[in-house]
């Protein structure tokens, strides 16, 4: 069914202003609560409004306004302290923030505050994913691999402290920044990987929180050029994102790294990771610290991206890298992507082996089991390779990857 234009335009601004809005309404109220609920009243409005009165010449200001008269309308009804005098004061100000923090970015600043230390590391994440990238409580627990009733309750719970402990909405001193820092890595890594592979949805990509995290890492990279983790998060982003042309075919299924066309994939993307990789080896060499966890998945990606082909891949330096980052994180899945690097070294038998080792963590990941199948394809046990398939299919929520997965399957010699 054809989406009427206003429904397209209110769909474009969700994609586009949602991160703004609740910021912008985060750093004028103060509530996390406040912020997200007026943002989604305001969106409420358009939906009844715009198809009736057109949509608005400036979609986002449109949003704004609603959204402080809605939050304005909510603070007079619960009836705070000086409220009408706030109200008002509210409504009329437009002069701009005073400085909160040494990055002068709203969406910055909702991520530190959704970081604080107080949160838990599960929390932190989550809570941002959904109020800066406005994903769903769905798509949120889809990347926590946990049921969406304990994704829900997490988030409520963490805007819940955060309004108790009063936080603050702002970014922290320079001197706590590094301290804040693995939370604010992990939220931006997991929005883009939202995007590089959405969880649900008609489509594979949301190219709206890729690049949102892009270039929430670029403003990253910016505020601590000299911090290597933030440079190499930047970096795999980046040699990610670059084959996005090329990881979906015409008939819209999942183009796997092998089958790629890389002559579709964004060199100059490609050119900008490499240069970052080999500052972080640099800067490493030269007693630097050590090369963390996105510093070796950035590493990773830059062998791909400078094969030409997928035969001429440096296999071996692949599974080398992620010996390294076994040590650093040893979490089962890394440990199934390194058993995928170590088939095209040692053959499939002995990856298959590591990875069913990983059965009883990832039952509930397809990717394990589309990884499984292809290895059990590779060894010549097809029936055994059907019904991983078939599990996979199961748990699959992307179309793009069913249909690949789906000609996966039919392909097996019975």
């Amino acid at each position: 069914m054809t989406s009427s234009p206003a429904e397209e335009a209110i769909a474009r601004a969700h994609r586009e202003e949602w991160a703004r809005l609740v910021a912008g309404l985060a750093r004028r109220f103060g509530d996390l609560g406040l912020a997200e609920d007026a943002a989604a009243e305001a969106f409420v409005a358009a939906v009844e409004r715009w198809p009736r009165d057109g949509v608005p010449p400036n979609p986002g200001a449109w949003l704004t306004t609603t959204a402080t008269r809605k939050a304005i309308d909510r603070l007079r009804r619960e009836s705070l302290r000086d409220v009408k005098h706030q109200a008002a004061q509210m409504l009329s100000d437009d002069t701009p923030p005073e400085p909160s923090g040494p990055v002068e970015d709203d969406r910055l600043r909702l991520v530190f505050t959704c970081c604080h230390p107080a949160l838990a590391m599960e929390a932190r994440v989550a809570l941002t994913l959904r109020l800066l990238g406005g994903l769903t409580v769905a798509e949120i627990a889809r990347a926590f691999l946990v049921p969406e009733t304990t994704m829900a309750q997490r988030i409520t719970r963490a805007k819940a402290k955060i309004k108790a402990a009063h936080v603050p909405y702002r970014v922290p001193a320079a001197d706590d920044l590094r301290e804040r820092l693995a939370g604010v890595l992990a939220v931006i890594y997991l929005v883009f990987n939202e995007g590089y592979l959405s969880s649900a949805g008609a489509g594979l990509l949301r190219a709206d929180l890729t690049e949102e995290a892009i270039r929430l890492g670029r403003l990253l990279h910016t505020l601590l050029p000299d911090e290597g983790e933030a440079t190499g998060l930047l970096a795999l982003m980046l040699l990610i994102d670059a084959r996005r042309a090329a990881r979906v075919s015409r008939a819209g299924e999942l183009v796997t790294l092998d089958e790629q066309d890389r002559s579709a994939w964004n060199r100059a993307l490609i050119a900008e990771g490499h240069a970052l990789v080999r500052e972080r080896i640099a800067a490493v060499a030269a007693g630097d610290g050590q090369a963390g966890r996105y510093q070796l998945l950035a590493a990773i990606n830059a062998v791909h991206t400078d094969a030409p082909s997928a035969h001429d891949t440096d296999w071996s330096q692949i599974v080398a890298l992620y010996d390294r980052l076994v040590r650093l994180d040893a979490s089962p899945i890394v440990r199934l992507n390194r058993a995928i690097a170590v088939a095209e070294v040692d053959g499939p038998d002995v990856a298959l082996a590591e990875v069913d080792r990983l059965g009883k963590a990832l039952d509930g990941y397809h990717a394990f089991h589309a990884a499984r199948a292809d290895l059990l394809r590779r060894v010549g046990r097809s029936s055994e390779a059907r019904t991983a398939y078939d599990r996979a299919l199961q748990l699959a929520g992307n179309p793009a990857e069913r249909a690949y997965l789906t000609r996966r399957r039919d392909q097996l010699v019975s």
